[in-house]
């Protein structure tokens, strides 16, 4: 299925650079801060509001991509009698940035982090967000400390949050982390996170959750030039992405109880929407058993698969419309986000996405049996607008920069032949989408007789980096 992102590890060709350039500009992305920005942060770093309540006697652990040093989250996971306890510290933001400030200003205009290939657009200054605020390991930081218990079959039995300062003994990448979990070398938080992981995920399939399988594409050099590949996803991923969905999940229960929140909502799709798709997984030979939940069908789906991809692609419609919801009241009627089959709300990246910090400020006061503080409260209506318009921004940033890099790879193979497979067609079958197989691009194609999910033998027309438009005609339909 087509990738969100792309990735371009080390340097990059002076033709990418100059077309991510050009992509920051009509996408009126933020060449920098203003100087009353860095000055209030360079401030602000130097006298944080420190909590009182000393926790760096936990051995909490990082786990992000390599290099990265916007660290949001930190981890400790232990055993206690009849289940499991979870530790997870959140960078506390707010206490640097106060609502109203020229900080946070200037983060309610980009409202997260925007990234491209070679190079992220931060929400806020480096000093903080890379610094003062990041749970870098070695070094004392202010946190929002969830502490959430488990059964032992991973439900959820109780959750509270605190501000402690608390100090990460190591920063891991999710490489190590699989290859100490498949070696057997994995102990202590490491081997847990791979036990509640698995718990987790199939608490998700019964309660009628899903995860896509979404490989990202990845640029390699090769000699003479650059090639597009599917990197899979590692379970790592999943496993780490599961505390975060726990404690997410968590706060919403918490907000949701004390009738006031920030909610992240995805309502169910529409029963003509599900009728259609059930009738493309007939179609393409993809099992839909009766009564039985979209996220078992796409679970262990195999995105290389031709039929299996054209389902994964057409599918997504059933997940489309995510937005935020702000009650202070009586809450919404719509609360569930329908990926993850719960309440649900966004807590755990305030370095890189605007409305956690708020979302995090509710629950930290709800859990002390403290009133919001009223800047919050006034500040809580605007928010959902404000992501919905960062967020497109933020997609339309993705969607280019993926155009881009596949038009550079095959700008020099314009009329060669590809195999590949039809994963959208449009009404009257004249066009639709092909995934070609070897790059691994997704784009549009010409041509009478496309048929879903069906391979076809496809020749490129157009490959121009400076539209970001790739074009394939149907050269040989099977």
């Amino acid at each position: 299925m087509p990738a969100k992102s792309i990735r371009v590890p080390g340097a990059s060709h002076p033709r990418l650079d100059d077309g991510f350039e050009r992509i920051r500009r009509e996408l009126r992305l933020p060449a920098g801060f203003p100087r009353a920005v860095t000055d209030e942060a360079e401030w602000v770093a130097e006298v944080p509001a420190l909590p009182t309540l000393d926790r760096t006697d936990l051995p909490l652990i990082t786990i992000d991509p390599p290099g990265s040093m916007d660290l949001d989250q930190a981890m400790h996971l232990e055993e206690r009698p009849g289940g499991y306890r979870v530790w997870y510290a959140v960078a506390d933001v707010a206490a640097f940035v106060r609502p109203g400030g020229t900080i946070d200003a200037e983060a309610r205009s980009r409202g997260e982090t925007v990234h491209l290939p070679d190079h992220r657009v931060p929400l806020y200054p480096a000093i903080l967000s890379e610094g003062a605020a990041s749970l870098l390991p070695g070094v004392t930081r202010p946190a929002a400390l969830w502490c959430v218990d488990l059964d032992a079959d991973g439900q959820t039995v109780g959750a509270d949050v605190t501000r402690a300062l608390v100090r990460s003994r190591e920063r891991l990448d999710y490489d190590y982390v699989q290859a100490a979990v498949d070696t057997g070398t994995a102990d202590g938080t490491l081997r847990l996170l791979a036990e509640i992981g698995r718990l987790r995920l199939a608490l998700e399939r019964a309660r009628g959750g899903v995860t896509l399988p979404k490989p990202e594409q990845e640029v390699v050099p090769v000699s003479g030039g650059y090639r597009v590949e599917l990197r899979a996803s590692l379970q790592a991923e999943s496993w780490n992405a599961q505390i975060s969905l726990l404690t997410g999940m968590a706060a919403a229960s918490m907000m949701l109880d004390a009738e006031i929140g920030l909610l992240r909502v995805l309502p169910p799709a529409p029963a003509e929407q599900v009728a259609r798709v059930r009738r493309v997984a007939a179609a393409l030979g993809v099992p839909w058993p009766e009564n039985t939940a979209y996220g078992d069908v796409v679970h262990g789906l195999d995105p290389k698969v031709p039929g299996q991809v054209a389902f994964l692609n057409e599918s997504t419609v059933l997940l489309r419309g995510a937005g935020y919801v702000a009650f202070n009241g009586e809450p919404p009627a719509q609360a569930d986000h329908a990926a993850v089959a719960a309440p649900y709300a966004h807590v755990t990246a305030p370095l890189r996405r605007l409305i956690d910090r708020y979302a995090t400020e509710i629950c930290l006061s709800v859990a002390a049996g403290e009133p919001v503080p009223e800047e919050i409260q006034k500040a809580m209506g605007e928010l959902p607008g404000i992501m919905h318009t960062t967020g497109r921004r933020a997609s339309a940033v993705e969607r280019a920069c993926v155009d881009l890099v596949e038009a550079f790879v095959l700008r020099e193979r314009v009329g060669q032949t590809f195999e590949a497979v039809v994963i959208d067609v449009d009404d009257g079958h004249a066009s639709g989408q092909v995934q070609i197989d070897d790059p691994a691009v997704v784009a549009r194609c010409d041509g009478e007789g496309l048929e879903l999910g069906k391979p076809v033998q496809v020749r490129l027309t157009r490959a121009d980096p400076a539209t970001r438009e790739v074009r394939f005609t149907v050269f040989d339909s099977r």
